[in-house]
């Protein structure tokens, strides 16, 4: 089992940056892959990137790829979505998940966190 607990959301305006925290108990989180998630208001949930145990990182965009870098520190049990030049359109409520190794979805999930981006 992992409970992911996020932070670092907030209100910032067009072109500044945030950093995500995501921080997780449980025993098994060097081994799991992390994520990060996003649902925009009125929108399903989208993929924006993710590293797996040894490191390897994935990205849903080369525009994300750009502006956001996805990173994890196993000995704090922790996962980081540092974000720059933020756009209004970044606005969504970023959600923290876990998979376990070989499975194909996600069984972890946070609460998330609301980022907010203003013109």
């Amino acid at each position: 089992q992992v409970q992911l607990v996020e932070s670092g959301g907030g209100l910032v305006q067009a072109g500044n940056s945030l950093r995500l925290s995501c921080a997780a108990s449980g025993r098994t989180f060097r081994s799991v892959t992390m994520g990060w998630f996003r649902q925009a208001p009125g929108k399903g949930r989208e993929f924006v990137a993710a590293v797996t145990r040894n490191g390897g990182t994935s990205y849903s965009s080369n525009s994300m790829k750009g502006r956001f870098t996805i990173s994890r520190d196993n000995a704090q049990n922790t996962v980081y979505l540092q974000m720059n030049s933020l756009k209004p359109e970044d606005t969504a409520i970023y959600y923290c998940a876990a998979k376990e190794p070989y499975n194909v979805g996600w069984d972890y999930w946070g609460q998330g966190t609301q980022v907010t981006v203003s013109s």
